[in-house]
């Protein structure tokens, strides 16, 4: 089983700076890729970033230029660098591993970006 936990999230000024953490644990070596996702109440989950076991990454059009998804192997933790936040950037963050098997979820963590 993999365990994901998310911290980082908080209060931001438009325009400021967050960084996203997800520390992975448990059968770390079945894990394929890594993700970000985010969820406004009433809306979809929408995939924010991604990046392979190979370090390809892929982001939302919405967050190009602004977001940066990277790892720290030894640490076992993906990382999300969000620069330039805007209001609509505010939602609750999901961190995801894919596995062969299974998808992994963590408990997710709230950004929000004042106006």
């Amino acid at each position: 089983q993999v365990q994901l936990v998310e911290s980082g999230g908080g209060l931001v000024q438009v325009g400021g700076s967050l960084r996203l953490s997800c520390a992975a644990s448990g059968s770390i070596f079945s894990i394929l890729s890594m993700g970000w996702y985010r969820q406004v109440p009433g809306k979809q989950r929408e995939s924010v970033a991604g990046i392979s076991n190979n370090d390809n990454t892929n982001y939302a059009d919405s967050v190009k230029g602004r977001f940066t998804i990277s790892r720290d192997n030894a640490k076992n933790t993906v990382y999300l660098q969000m620069n330039s936040l805007k209001p609509e950037d505010t939602a609750v963050y999901y961190c995801n591993a894919k596995t062969g098997r299974y998808i992994a979820w963590g408990q997710g963590t709230q950004v929000t970006v004042s106006s």
